[in-house]
């Protein structure tokens, strides 16, 4: 198949699997809800916030987006972010999106909790119907605060449970390991949800065993850190436990200094299930398709490396199973007219 130049990702079905909703909050869509909701931000105009988003490590992005959700105040905001995103999503060519929610960010702020999850969910049904793209919430519990905390949200989420597709433990890594959240993540199991984990963005190596080992996690978000451990990389291999990889925010962060210097593609050859994904877009300067593109610019990934990424994302998504092959059909179409795709370990 002909070098990345001349590849068109957009062509390619994919899903995404690591994009926090109130992440995917544009610039233009803050002002507005802010003067909707007569919110008062330390942002004037598009150029404040520009000038904002400039970050040194996932610390101090938090600090800007916490600022973010303060705008978010009701159904109709929840419904209209949601939306615009699986529209902007269903554009690069997602057929299933599935999207971190942190209720715990907005109840403590006073807004209901229905509000979140009614918002969303309503979004997700018109989407489905409206733009043929499916999904559903991974419910993000916050690991700097007490596990009390994630057990209530589990018990107020559950008259949305089958719109919740996964439990998910996301906020600041460093000092927080995610064994604490044990019996969290043994309750949502007993709810027959699936769960992920964000662990090896900043956090060591020891952080991902930890969320197989204890969390019992489906798939784990970023994960980059494990290369550090060459036992580690052979048992993500071995046992094929997706990786949610983020590459425009992990240089944003400074996880690592260039994209040119990012280890999506040493990861992929060495047998790992990798993906693609945006985190959140709106900050880190790029959709699922602009990571792609500009991932595969910097370290040289060919078509049929682009072509299992995506195809890790559906066999990695919490989808029907149907809609799956289909997609997965569609590449491998497209992988015989130009050479098997590299794949992952299929277990």
């Amino acid at each position: 198949m002909n070098p990345v130049q001349s590849f068109d990702i957009q062509a390619v079905p994919k899903a995404e699997l690591h994009v926090h909703v109130e992440g995917t909050l544009e610039p233009g869509m803050l002002l507005d809800f802010a003067r909707r909701n007569d919110v008062a931000i330390p942002y004037r105009s598009m150029a404040d916030i520009l000038a904002a988003y400039r970050f040194s490590d996932l610390q101090s992005f938090l600090e800007v987006y916490w600022v973010g959700l303060t705008v978010l105040r009701t159904e109709r905001d929840f419904y209209e972010l949601t939306f615009a995103y699986l529209s902007r999503a269903r554009e690069d060519g997602v057929v299933h999106a599935e999207v971190y929610i942190t209720p715990a960010d907005h109840t403590e702020r006073g807004v209901p909790f229905a509000a979140v999850m009614d918002g969303i969910s309503a979004a997700y049904a018109d989407a489905r119907s409206q733009l043929d793209i499916t999904g559903g919430m991974i419910l993000c519990v916050r690991r700097h605060k007490p596990v009390e905390e994630a057990f209530a949200a589990i018990e107020m989420a559950s008259p949305w449970r089958d719109r919740v597709m996964a439990l998910g433990l996301g906020g600041p890594e460093k000092g927080y390991p995610p064994g604490q959240f044990a019996e969290v993540f043994a309750r949502a199991r007993a709810l027959d949800w699936k769960a992920t984990a964000h662990a090896g963005e900043e956090g060591p190596p020891r952080y991902v065993t930890e969320a197989i080992d204890r969390l019992r996690v489906d798939r784990i978000d970023h994960g980059v850190q494990c290369e550090a451990d060459p036992a580690l990389m052979r048992r993500l291999a071995d046992e094929g436990i997706p990786l949610t990889v983020c590459p425009l925010s992990n240089v944003a962060l400074k996880v690592f200094p260039a994209l040119e210097q990012h280890n999506l593609r040493r990861l992929l050859h060495a047998g790992l299930c990798v993906t693609v994904n945006s985190d959140d877009p709106a900050y880190f300067g790029g959709h699922v398709n602009e990571n792609f593109i500009r991932a595969a610019g910097a370290l040289g990934l060919t078509a049929e490396e682009q072509l299992s990424l995506a195809d890790t994302s559906l066999k990695a998504a919490f989808m029907d199973e149907d809609r799956r092959k289909r997609a997965r059909r569609v590449i491998a179409e497209m992988g015989k007219r130009g050479g098997a795709p590299v794949s992952c370990n299929e277990s």
